[in-house]
């Protein structure tokens, strides 16, 4: 549970440190002191929307922190040590921590850990259920009947199970659908796939093949070129006629070697010579090798380009370059494998589907028996609590109504409404065709104090819920919020003296306004500055004698 939340700089509040002990706790003052403030504080805590207007005027950041006793929330010792949020497993003390900055960053912390605003508000819910002054209005909602019902039956995440399923069921079924709706679109490509891949494999084309023609074409076509040169070069380097280029390097070589001098450039001069001799020999010998090998064959020219041109029209047709046709014709040939596997894939989803439909009428099913006998209880339960709360007549009925057969809902196999009958003799009927708004705010009242008991967050926080009643239903309200917070813990803002006095803790909100600011601050009341608190809120501009002893008494009264 909450022990403690420390404020700095939010909204009015300057700087706030509050211990909240376990039980019922009222938070009273005047309108427009702040009341609201705390609660306000503690949802960004837990993750909340927040932005840079609920930083205190004058202030750079807001900073908010919430410290929580986790003994009794196993769920959230859980997910902390799950993600390790903890530094010591056996720890029952979370701390939760959040950062708002002027120029609309936000930051949120576990235990000084950084986590995202998501991860903030999951650990939330484990801690805090929030009860608003605007539940009355959401039970109006059909919707909302479904949530409520299977919170009270503890069964949240078996619901959420059958949506799960009924959604994987439903979206299966839409590919299904389109699967077999574009059956003519589908024929069509895989004509036109297959004529695609037979023109290339008919092609057989090789890798590097490309390059390798190329390449041959061009020493065809400059056949003639090519051995003119060839034969020119070899018969500078070795003709009959005049002195060739192997005969003068050979004069050369003598007339050195015939020198007596012992001298490094002349010895440099005739190695290098030498070596000029050989290389020379052995390129007319290549020219020689290539010229008797040589054959200028125009038909293969042709070949060649026919060869070339069937290629590269088949490179333009697919729009890419000769060298990723096969590329392509591996891509065209598993595309067509995949489109032809479309029985395969229709029979894989008509499998899914009835597995689904399997799991989703199980999980259903258990959904319903729960529901069924949470439903009994919950009639039973609000039926007690409204005639207490001045409907003597009232009567309040789950209806569960039968969704058709072979609809696989997110909801299960039902649909949830509420009714409520006020006066004998009627039939119960929709809450919105047949409660006033009187009644509907006592109604949702005794519904939320009902499932607050039976949920796993032992912290309650009801924001004004009290509001439209008055008298002797107030102290009832206020005596089903003590009882609540027996067992747990309940924050309660509210202006009723009834609800305030059964409190077992009771913080005081008020409001200093100075030349250019104003502050919130948050007392807590004992003795008698509560009893002045009470007769305040029991209404008088004067305290007066028998208005205090009022106070007295209802004080007295809920501690008895």
């Amino acid at each position: 549970m909450l022990n403690q939340i420390i404020i700095s700089n939010f909204a009015i509040v300057d700087h706030l440190s509050l211990d909240i002990n376990p039980g019922m706790t009222a938070i009273t003052g005047e309108t427009g002191a702040g009341k609201s403030i705390m609660l306000d504080a503690l949802g960004l805590a837990l993750g909340g929307r927040a932005d840079s207007d609920c930083i205190r005027t004058g202030s750079n950041r807001a900073d908010i922190s919430a410290c929580f006793d986790l003994q009794r929330i196993p769920a959230a010792r859980q997910w902390l040590r799950e993600r390790d949020y903890l530094e010591d497993p056996e720890a029952c003390e979370c701390i939760l921590r959040r950062v708002i900055t002027r120029e609309g960053r936000s930051r949120g912390y576990i235990n000084g850990t950084v986590v995202t605003l998501s991860e903030l508000k999951a650990l939330g819910e484990l801690l805090i259920d929030i009860h608003s002054q605007h539940a009355h209005q959401s039970l109006l909602k059909k919707s909302n009947h479904t949530v409520l019902l299977d919170e009270f039956a503890g069964c949240i995440n078996l619901s959420r199970d059958v949506a799960r399923v009924a959604q994987s069921y439903r979206q299966t079924h839409e590919q299904l659908k389109a699967q077999l709706s574009d059956q003519q679109e589908r024929e069509e490509r895989i004509q036109l796939l297959s004529y695609q891949l037979n023109e290339l494999e008919q092609l057989h084309l090789q890798p590097g093949e490309v390059e390798q023609l190329e390449q041959e074409h061009r020493q065809q076509s400059q056949a003639g070129a090519t051995l003119t040169a060839c034969h020119q070069v070899t018969q500078v380097c070795t003709s009959d006629e005049g002195d060739n280029l192997l005969q003068q390097l050979s004069f050369c070589l003598h007339r050195l070697g015939d020198l007596q001098i012992d001298h490094l450039a002349i010895t440099n001069s005739l190695e290098m010579l030498s070596s000029a001799q050989i290389q020379v020999e052995e390129a007319v010998a290549e020219l020689n090798h290539f010229m008797d090998h040589f054959e200028a064959d125009p038909q293969r020219a042709r070949e060649i380009e026919e060869r070339l041109s069937a290629i590269f029209d088949l490179a333009r047709k697919h729009r890419i370059q000769p060298e990723e046709l096969l590329i392509k014709q591996e891509q065209i040939a598993q595309e067509l494998e995949k489109v032809q596997c479309h029985d395969e894939q229709v029979a894989e989803m008509e499998q899914t589907m009835a597995q689904l439909l399997s799991q989703h009428n199980q999980l259903a099913q258990k959904l319903s028996t729960q529901r069924r006998s949470a439903g009994r209880k919950l009639e039973k339960l609000v039926s007690e609590r409204i005639t207490l709360l001045g409907m003597p007549k009232g009567k309040f009925c789950v209806e569960l109504t039968a969704i058709p057969e072979r609809t696989v809902a997110t909801q299960g196999f039902e649909s949830i409404e509420f009714l409520v009958t006020t006066n004998p003799g009627q039939e119960p009927r929709p809450l919105v065709k047949v409660a006033s708004g009187g009644e509907l705010s006592r109604i949702s009242l005794a519904i939320q104090v009902i499932i607050a008991q039976s949920a796993a967050t032992p912290t309650l926080v009801f924001d004004e819920v009290d509001v439209g009643i008055g008298g002797g239903t107030a102290e009832i309200v206020g005596s089903m919020l003590r009882e609540v917070g027996k067992n747990g813990q309940v924050l309660c803002v509210t202006h009723q003296p009834q609800v305030a006095s059964q409190a077992h803790q009771h913080l005081h909100v008020s409001k200093k306004v100075g030349r250019n600011t104003s502050s919130t601050r948050i007392l807590q009341l004992d003795g008698e500055h509560r009893v002045h608190e009470i007769a305040r809120m029991l209404g008088g501009v004067e305290l007066t004698t028998p208005t205090l002893n009022h106070a007295q008494e209802m004080l007295l009264q809920a501690q008895a």
